[in-house]
């Protein structure tokens, strides 16, 4: 009999406001699987884990789009959970989130940080308490999401792809989710879901991914 192949580890990442404990309860409901968790340092020291071997990368909001920026050869998957490969409106990208609206983050976060904060969160659905902001890497990412675009990055995925959305994303729009991934083959809406599935809808997330994984490393 063949031996069975090792696990690729999981490798999660969060998305803007959130920190790595945003991911306890899925990665609870997956803990059969070696795990890696990203830390962008919103609110205390940050952390880029770097697996070793093959893995798959999980990513939320924000972090799909930080994932789409480095196709990593190591990277076996992408599973993109309430994301997007552009966040803001353009020209070409009428679905996205009007730019004043993130200037006007931009602005209101440099002197209230911890109002702005709060009242993103709490718009995404979460009224938990949170550490002292830290600004720089906060301000960085709230600059990426009404600038970046990697669209180009998602059409060119050389890795398969699931995608998971919430029907009722207040963050996220199903427009938006519909302009960034189409009739993609991976898309699977959680239609009464909002934008912060890891924590509300774990095990419909944790079965979703399963499944991906199981077709993604059969004989692991």
């Amino acid at each position: 009999m063949q031996a069975s192949a090792p696990r690729p580890t999981l490798l999660f990442v969060h998305g803007w406001a959130f920190d790595a404990a945003f991911w306890a309860p899925l990665a609870a409901a997956l803990s059969d699987w070696p795990q890696a968790t990203f830390d962008a340092g919103y609110f205390g020291p940050g952390r880029e884990p770097l697996p070793d071997g093959p893995w798959v990368a999980i990513g939320h909001s924000l972090g799909v789009l930080r994932l789409l920026r480095d196709p990593a050869p190591a990277r076996i998957g992408l599973v993109s959970i309430n994301g997007f490969a552009r966040f803001a409106a353009a020209p070409d990208f009428a679905a996205g989130v009007p730019a004043r609206m993130l200037d006007r983050m931009l602005n209101r976060l440099a002197i209230q940080p911890d109002a702005v904060l709060r009242d993103f969160r709490q718009r995404c659905g979460d009224a938990a308490a949170f550490g002292s902001p830290r600004l720089a890497p906060l301000t960085r990412d709230l600059q990426a999401l009404r600038d970046e675009d990697q669209r180009a990055a998602l059409a060119g995925l050389a890795v398969p792809l699931l995608a998971l959305a919430g029907g009722q994303d207040p963050i996220v729009s199903a427009p938006l989710t519909q302009a960034t991934f189409g009739d993609a083959a991976g898309l699977r809406w959680r239609d009464t879901g909002g934008h912060l599935l890891p924590a509300t809808d774990t095990d419909w997330c944790a079965r979703q991914i399963r499944d991906f994984l199981a077709a993604l490393a059969p004989a692991a």
